[in-house]
């Protein structure tokens, strides 16, 4: 993984430095609320319903055991015993007091992290998919991308206040684990017919009050004109993005507005105009980077019979919980952190400081921390897949359910967030309780259940195969349903709503129902996303509204 340099190491310990002087400046009553709320949130600082939050950055998602531990530290002394992995791969603590704060982020440092562009209206963390460098399926690793972009983009002058957040991701990959048409600039890493490798360009993608798919503005970009291109469109959207409204002022609006083609032709002449004065591609700049992301040394190993003899709980772990990896002899492992008992990304920190243990021992110490709000250990040894299991199971880290329906993307909610409508965490808890069957899960096969608490969205219901929305019905919690929507691959669409929202103690047994409609009607082999786009959602609101249903 990439380390920091000298130069790297001092704009952090001065950016702690700063932030200490400013958090002691307020607290003494010497910087006013509204001054200080601009710094903070520079600084990954939210004031959440209960406490302040902190966001952390995670770039791309690659955690190395010394930073793990020192989350895990940061829990333990810090914070309620606890952290939450988020859809951008970043950990959050969600109770640190305001005057602890510096002093958590000077620990970050001593360990290379930080909370930079975490919040604010900038370009936030860069994400890329978790299997990124072991995935069979990979044209080439988006991690040195996904770096050279980072540091293009922080504290970049030019865009650090703009007309809103800001989200790019990049992928190497045909299957898009990074849902990168959900982001504001999606990359992906192409071929072209002269068997030259580029980036295909997508804008305007997003998520909250007004959904959309990214639209592809270029299809084959050269690698050395990235940044220069990158910088055209941020020009484009920060002259004319909208200001005067919050719910209007990110680029997918901007690309409505004007058209993707209008668009297109905006961003080409703005960067005919500018390419030669703004950043240059250095190809020594960028092997310095590439270095850092060498593949470990592998064993020379053969791929083995695991399975015969051992329990069918290892079976199911093994078929669920790890992927095929690139290099024979190897698996990728997930570490879910969607157990019926915990919150949906919560990991605890003696969780983390055994996650770092496992990851030493077993994968050359490094964790990712993943799209869907769980961990990965990307190099295990076929060979070692037992005893990690065994380990992992021990501290409620091995549920056998990656890809099923209770692998699902949840927000904090009301519990936690201020913007929150409804809880999300107790609809899990009640979803987790009423599909308790794993061979029932196993049966209805990849669904993905994704949950918001508000219309921002930070659970992806949109592109949920089935979305829950809490809203507020008159002091009440009440959660809209959608299904059909998707974030991967080149069928990524929004979700449909099915009807009108149901009450809090309802959304089980709503989804039960759309089940059993994919259960009766699914062909063999057929996806449950599939069957939605095959026949519809009228079969599946006649089932959740059935005059029976609404009598009772």
């Amino acid at each position: 993984m990439y380390q920091y340099d000298q130069i790297d190491q001092r704009l952090v310990d001065e950016r702690v430095a700063q932030f200490r002087d400013q958090t002691r400046r307020f607290l003494a009553g010497q910087l006013a609320e509204d001054d200080f709320r601009s710094l903070r949130l520079r600084n990954g600082l939210y004031i959440q319903r209960h406490a302040p939050m902190l966001r952390i950055s995670v770039p791309y998602g690659l955690l190395s055991t010394r930073q793990l531990r020192m989350l895990a530290r940061i829990a333990r002394d810090f914070d309620k015993g606890y952290g939450h992995f988020t859809t951008r791969q970043n950990i959050q603590f969600n109770w640190p007091t305001l005057e602890s704060v510096p002093d958590i982020l000077e620990l970050l440092a001593s360990v290379q992290m930080h909370a930079i562009q975490t919040s604010g209206n900038c370009v936030r963390n860069v994400t890329a998919d978790h299997l990124a460098g072991v995935a069979p399926d990979e044209l080439e690793d988006p991690r040195p991308w996904c770096e050279y972009v980072r540091q293009w983009a922080t504290l970049h002058p030019e865009f650090s206040y703009l007309p809103r957040k800001f989200k790019i991701a990049i992928t190497g990959s045909l299957q898009d684990r990074a849902a990168s048409k959900v982001h504001d600039i999606g990359l992906h890493l192409v071929r072209n017919a002269q068997g030259e490798v580029g980036f295909e360009v997508l804008v305007g993608g997003g998520l909250g009050r007004t959904p959309m798919i990214g639209h592809v503005i270029r299809e084959f970009l050269p690698k050395q004109d990235l940044l220069s291109y990158l910088e055209a469109i941020l020009r484009v959207y920060n002259l004319e993005g909208r200001r005067d409204n919050i719910h209007k002022a990110r680029i997918k609006i901007l690309v409505k507005a004007v058209g993707p083609e209008k668009f297109r032709e905006m961003v080409e002449a703005e960067w005919l105009a500018s390419r030669d004065t703004a950043p240059q591609y250095d190809p020594a700049e960028f092997a310095r980077i590439k270095a850092f992301f060498t593949p470990p040394a592998y064993e020379s190993l053969r791929d083995e019979d695991l399975l015969s003899g051992r329990p069918t709980e290892f079976r199911n772990w093994y078929q669920r919980n790890t992927k095929r990896h690139k290099v024979e002899g190897y698996r990728a492992v997930f570490v879910s952190l969607k157990s019926p008992s915990r919150p949906p990304g919560d990991i605890t920190h003696a969780e983390l400081d055994r996650v770092a243990e496992l990851a030493d021992q077993y994968s050359f110490g490094l964790v990712r921390s993943t799209h869907d709000q769980n961990l990965l250990f990307a190099d295990v040894r076929q060979r070692d897949l037992f005893e990690v299991w065994k380990a992992l199971k021990e501290i409620d880290l091995a549920p056998a359910n990656i890809g099923t329906l209770t692998d699902m993307i949840c927000c904090p909610g009301l519990d936690f967030c201020a913007l929150a409508n409804a809880t999300s965490i107790p609809i899990a808890k009640q979803i987790n309780e009423r599909f308790d069957d794993l061979d029932y899960l196993y049966d209805l096969g990849d669904i993905e259940l994704k949950m918001s608490g508000c219309m921002n969205a930070c659970g992806h219901h949109h592109v949920g195969h089935i979305g829950i929305l809490g809203v507020d019905k008159g002091g009440e919690e009440w959660y809209q349903i959608t299904i059909g929507g998707s974030a991967s691959g080149p069928d990524a669409a929004l979700g449909q709503v099915i009807g009108p929202s149901v009450p809090h103690r309802e959304v089980a047994e709503t989804i039960d129902r759309i089940l059993d409609v994919y259960v009766s009607e699914r062909e063999e082999g057929e996806r449950f996303i599939d069957t939605v786009r095959r026949i519809g959602i009228k079969p599946f609101k006649a089932r959740v509204y059935a005059p029976a249903h609404q009598a009772a």
